[in-house]
């Protein structure tokens, strides 16, 4: 794979001349206008005339590149960096990598975002990037070749880069530093200089630390709540229970008599705007000077609040309608997919396989829990939000201020994780009203209660499967019906599509099965819902899965066979939608796992042992789990995880990825669970929502990375779906109980 990183025709390079002799090269929308752009403050005293992602190297040879998404502790803000910096051939100990915050110019009054779209945590951030990032740091290359050649008086196809250094065929050598002023003045090529071929990375493909590793690990990292303005309150929300609700009641004079307590402010819900648009319930806010005065503010308030429609909704009673909708003769609401005749292959049935599958409702449960500092004044508004898409924040900003786009300033630290919660912007809503109703620049900080009792949650779910098995042991058709209560309810989002947040329209089997059938039913339910991480995969994958679990066990045979049999020969199976699924790589990282962790035995073991693979947008991963029980104690001794991603960009960046989010699907399987009684969630804090211990999660995750030539693919949730259900599959081994209910501790003690 060579030749140029073709940009297309709405994005192209450019070159910058710096004030003080530094050489900037990025990339840009083609709409972008040159006026002033919010810019990090490493990057102020030079004309940066709207850059995109871009490179700058200045005089004394420092080498700044702009990390453009959100790092929500994916790594992105490492490994996209690295990839204009091989194209460069730049000393890596010599870069520093600047986050940027939202890029927006005016555009006759509509914004035009700077930096193309910015978006952390979806997985989307590596393939999205790779072409562009790699032609800004080809183009800087040629540049500085280009000003060796006329100072060394040696023709640039002679010359060769290396550590931020141009190298004569006789010796000489000129730093980078010594040649950007120079190189800042050439004139781009038309067309865009040719990237590397693999041959020559040299820090693609190799291992490195995050580049903000020593600021994390000694505690100077500063996120958003380290930020400060200077003369800010703070803001604490006491919520409504009920999404639907209404204030009934407020005495406020315990709470203003408390020195330090500046006011209270009721907030309410804009129901012309959909769900993370807006604050989230009706609310009540104690101002403060500090936090400390706000929490004990919020703590003398006396609220009583009146239920909605919702304050008769129980989880319970949505999974026992689920449960009848399933069970029923009733239409789906979406029929997904139907591939061949699955009422007719019933006729040829050697053997039916029948099971149901019931999964819980989901906190993000992230460790840095919602805030948002505010400064507003009638020109401007400068906000540091923990959030995964400026672009939306700026939405919900520009709407309640009226601001013109360039007049609105995001600034993105890192984040303390995200897992979809950072999607939605309703924390920004409420902290830009409550700037707007004390005229003061505020902070707002939600205390871990408010965090877990009002989220956008993971809908919970029922999967029932019915497959047709022939005398040959070949699954000859599938029928598979899930209810659940659609993610995109109320988002705008057509109701024939309501579907996509719940199910894959490729997930597996669909593909390999003649006669194929996804069914989806849809739940009403107030509850508030939004992105998750992993949805729709992790849920299907963990039912999915350990229903083929299921059907090995009924035909007697090993598990890996079933699967290999299943997913056939060496073939592209083609998508619906384009694409296609390359059986030869998903086998492939089946058989690593097996065989590392010794699957031949998987008969005759002591312990338990789980495979489980899946297939996401080009990406594959399998799973292998090893564990062992004494009396009621389930210890998970080993995981071992095979992902195949393409080419690997930083293959320790991917390990850690991989590593965590197995560590989050086991934790979220083994004990969580949001439930709902009278309209109220009951999860409160860590103690009734109990997130792994230590000793319940192995000590390692094994991960064996693919080496793959093709084009790099996400991998920020890769390892969700697969982990469960080889997690459950072991467990029915080592148990023979057959978890089809999460939390899995719950029910496998139950089942006991």
């Amino acid at each position: 794979m060579s030749g140029e990183a073709g940009l297309s025709r709405r994005r192209f390079l450019q070159v910058i001349a710096g004030t003080a002799g530094a050489l900037i090269v990025g990339v840009r929308a083609a709409t972008a206008t040159a006026t002033d752009a919010p810019v990090p403050l490493d990057m102020l005293g030079d004309a940066l005339y709207g850059l995109g992602l871009y490179v700058r190297i200045d005089a004394d040879g420092t080498v700044l590149i702009g990390a453009r998404d959100p790092d929500t502790g994916t790594g992105v803000a490492t490994s996209l960096p690295r990839i204009i910096a091989d194209e460069l051939d730049a000393d890596w100990q010599h870069v520093r990598v600047v986050p940027l915050g939202l890029g927006v110019t005016n555009g006759n009054g509509e914004p035009r975002w700077m930096y193309g779209q910015q978006v952390g945590g979806t997985g989307n951030s590596m393939p999205r990037a790779w072409r562009d990032l790699r032609a800004a740091g080809a183009l800087a290359r040629w540049l500085l070749i280009q000003a060796a050649a006329q100072q060394l008086g040696v023709p640039a196809d002679r010359l060769r880069t290396e550590k931020s250094m141009v190298i004569s065929p006789d010796g000489r050598r000129l730093r980078y530093g010594e040649l950007a002023a120079a190189a800042a003045k050439i004139a781009p090529p038309q067309n865009p200089p040719a990237t590397k071929t693999p041959d020559r990375y040299t820090l693609i493909g190799q291992p490195a630390g995050d580049a903000n590793a020593r600021d994390i690990v000694t505690g100077q990292t500063p996120y958003s709540l380290d930020q400060h303005f200077g003369d800010a309150v703070v803001a604490v929300l006491a919520h409504c229970p009920w999404p639907d609700g209404q204030l009934d009641g407020l005495d406020s004079a315990d709470a203003l008599a408390i020195k330090g307590v500046l006011k209270v402010i009721e907030l309410k819900p804009d129901p012309k705007l959909p769900p993370g648009q807006t604050v989230i319930a009706p609310a009540v806010a104690v101002i403060a000077e500090t936090t400390w005065l706000a929490l004990q503010g919020r703590r003398a308030l006396k609220l009583s609040w009146k239920p909605g429609a919702s304050g008769n909704e129980n989880t319970g009673a949505l999974e026992q309608q689920a449960t009848s909708l399933l069970n029923s003769d009733s239409a789906p609401t979406t029929r997904v997919r139907d591939d061949g005749d699955v009422e007719k292959a019933g006729r040829k049935a050697a053997r039916r396989v029948e099971a149901t599958y019931y999964q819980p409702w989901l906190a993000h449960a992230v460790s840095e829990p919602m805030n948002c500092l505010v400064r507003l004044d009638k020109t401007s508004a400068t906000l540091y939000v923990p959030t995964q898409s400026p672009q939306q924040a700026w939405t919900v900003v520009q709407r309640l201020t009226g601001l013109l786009p360039d007049q609105i300033d995001i600034r993105v630290p890192r984040i303390g994780g995200g897992y979809g919660r950072r999607l939605d912007h309703d924390y920004v809503a409420e902290a830009v009203l409550l700037a707007q109703a004390i005229d003061k620049p505020l902070r707002l900080f939600w205390p871990r209660d408010e965090d877990l009792t009002h989220d956008y949650y993971r809908s919970g779910c029922v999967h029932k499967f019915n497959a047709i098995v022939d005398s040959k042991r070949h699954i000859l058709a599938w029928n598979q019906r899930l209810a659940s209560a659609s993610a995109l309810t109320g988002r705008g989002i057509s109701s024939d599509r309501l579907w996509t947040s719940e199910v894959d329209l490729n997930q597996l089997p669909a593909g390999f099965v003649p006669n194929y059938r996804s069914d989806w039913f849809s739940l009403t339910s107030s509850i508030p819902r939004g992105p998750h991480r992993g949805m729709p995969h992790i849920t299907n994958a963990f039912a999915v899965d350990s229903f083929i679990d299921e059907i090995a066990h009924a035909l007697k045979e090993d598990p890996l066979d079933t699967r290999l049999r299943l997913i056939g020969e060496p073939r592209l199976v083609p998508l619906q939608g384009g694409g296609a699924i390359d059986t030869a790589r998903l086998v492939n990282v089946l058989k690593l796992v097996a065989d590392r962790i010794s699957w031949k035995d998987w008969l005759r073991s002591v312990n338990g042992l789980g495979i489980a693979c899946w297939y996401v947008d080009g990406a594959y991963v399998a799973h292998a789990v090893e564990v062992s029980m004494q009396g009621e104690q389930l210890t998970i001794q080993r995981v071992v995880c095979a992902v195949d991603v393409g080419r690997v960009i930083n293959p320790m960046g991917l390990e850690g990825q991989i590593a965590g989010a197995t560590l989050d699907a086991l934790s979220n399987t083994l004990n969580l669970a949001i439930t709902v009684k009278d309209g109220k969630v009951q999860q409160s804090n860590w103690k009734d929502y109990p997130l792994a211990s230590m000793a319940q999660l192995p000590k390692t995750v094994e991960v064996i990375t693919v080496p793959g030539e093709g084009d790099p693919i996400g991998a920020s949730f890769l390892a969700m779906p697969s982990a469960a259900p080889a997690l459950a599959n072991a467990v029915f081994r080592v148990s023979a109980v057959r978890v089809r209910r999460l939390p899995l501790m719950k029910e496998l003690l139950r089942l006991l």
